[in-house]
């Protein structure tokens, strides 16, 4: 009984350290790097996401209890995810945002990409983007700690569903090579779909003790959310003929930033 429970948890263990693994830097050892483990890393990515935004909450809060106004906390909020990726997902948004702003075909764009410095297109979309996610948050906290935490969470776990969904099997890599190539295209559709709806309806549900609006809301600022990273994602399709670890960061960060912009629209 215990060989066959250990069979049957394998996959999963490989799959939770592969997602913690490639989209965090905690201490986590990927014991394998195949499109298996990939399949149900991507999977898992939600479940890492709500761990990194559980950790933006609990630094957003903490700066509250110590004192601090709602914009240290959304600083706090906002500094935490970039943290815990070394940056990794910002540097991928800067680099898809050079190498779309090119307009140059796509292997010169994704040469662009790969340099290691950023240009003016890069910098400007990093400013903006960490501008919205701080005032966004700097709403949320004012309007209570509850609300701030609540959408710090979200975005960690919307930005890394967006990678679920962006891993799904009809989206190509851009290249022959990196984390794009490894996790693109592995996650059958349905399955992709199951964990979005199970996602969406804990968006739900974080969002019922303010009342049946506020769970509404909070859905719909998801679905806007993913709505948002898959445009995205089907730009840089088009575009530069796949998906690439830069582009999966650019899903990640958009995704991310959209869903607490609108979960400040039309709050009750």
């Amino acid at each position: 009984m215990r060989a066959v429970t250990s069979s049957i948890d394998r996959p999963a263990a490989d799959g939770l350290r592969f997602a913690f693994g490639t989209l965090t830097v905690l201490p986590v050892h990927v014991t394998r790097w195949d499109r298996g483990a990939a399949r149900t890393g991507m999977l898992c990515a939600p479940v890492a996401g709500l761990v990194v935004g559980l950790a933006a909450a609990a630094a957003g809060v903490l700066s509250l209890l110590l004192g601090t106004g709602p914009l240290l906390a959304a600083v706090a909020s906002a500094a935490v995810p970039a943290v815990l990726t070394r940056g990794l997902h910002l540097d991928g948004l800067a680099d898809t945002a050079d190498g779309l702003g090119s307009g140059k075909p796509a292997e010169d764009a994704l040469r662009i990409m790969k340099q290691s410095d950023i240009g003016p297109f890069g910098v400007t979309t990093l400013l903006f983007t960490l501008l919205a996610q701080v005032a966004a948050l700097y709403e949320l906290y004012g309007e209570g700690w509850a609300r701030g935490a609540v959408g710090a969470v979200l975005a960690g776990t919307l930005a890394r569903l967006a990678l679920t969904l962006a891993s799904r099997a009809s989206v190509p890599a851009a290249r022959p090579e990196g984390l794009g190539a490894v996790v693109a295209g592995t996650v059958p559709a349905r399955w992709a779909l199951a964990v979005s709806a199970a996602v969406l309806a804990g968006c739900a549900a974080a969002g019922a003790p303010w009342g049946a609006w506020n769970a509404l809301h909070h859905a719909l600022a998801a679905a806007v959310a993913l709505l948002a990273g898959e445009w995205l994602l089907r730009r840089c399709v088009r575009r530069l003929g796949g998906v690439t670890g830069d582009v999966f960061g650019a899903v990640a960060e958009t995704a991310a930033t959209v869903a607490l912009v609108a979960l400040t629209v039309g709050a009750a």
